[in-house]
């Protein structure tokens, strides 16, 4: 199949990735622009495992403070090098992150940063919870496992709904940015104050 330019550019536009990893990806999907689109995140995330365990010493902190001006955020992206630092691109993504932790309010960057311990104790206040509701004691470590793990999902940034386009987490946002921009980028570190 034959794949114009306009498609290419369509598919570019819409991911932000390389005209040339874009018509290739076309070309893999038959030229379905969708499909291409699902390709693309693959690749970006095996791009991502690859660059996941590079330094990232270089960086900004951003702030979003709403427009009630009774909730700010202050966030540390950082990234490889100075050159990226300084890209637009990535500028924006460090204030989407701040707004989105305003919105989401978060409590953990990623779910990796949560201690044993309160793992273990919402998973017991759950047990509890479910056993008050009369559920099978045979199945009350399996849903209180399965309602821990959704609970920190909810409350870990990575795995957050973007705001700005909840089909994607806030992982598979940075996952396409690490992509398009080549380099490892994390967030370290954020505060979220609110009146």
């Amino acid at each position: 199949m034959t794949i114009n330019s306009s498609l290419v550019k369509e598919l570019r536009d819409r991911t932000g990735v390389g005209m040339m990893e874009c018509k290739k990806a076309l070309e893999e999907s038959g030229g379905d622009i969708e499909k291409a689109i699902r390709e693309l995140r693959k690749s970006g995330s095996k791009i991502a495992d690859k660059k996941g365990g590079r330094a990232t010493t270089e960086g900004i902190i951003s702030h979003y403070i709403h427009g009630n001006k009774k909730v700010g955020v202050l966030v540390e992206l950082n990234c490889e090098s100075d050159f990226v630092a300084k890209n637009s691109e990535f500028k924006e993504l460090a204030h989407d992150l701040a707004m989105h932790i305003a919105a989401s309010n978060p409590q953990y960057v990623d779910c990796g940063e949560v201690d044993k311990e309160t793992i273990e104790k919402q998973q017991d206040d759950f047990r509890e919870q479910f056993k008050k509701e009369g559920k099978p004691e045979e199945i009350l470590d399996k849903i209180s496992k399965e309602k821990t793990k959704k609970h920190f999902q909810d409350i870990c940034l990575i795995s957050q709904p973007f705001v700005k386009d909840p089909d994607k987490s806030v992982g598979d946002v940075l996952v396409e940015k690490i992509s398009k921009l080549g380099e490892n980028v994390k967030v370290k570190r954020f505060v979220r104050y609110e009146l």
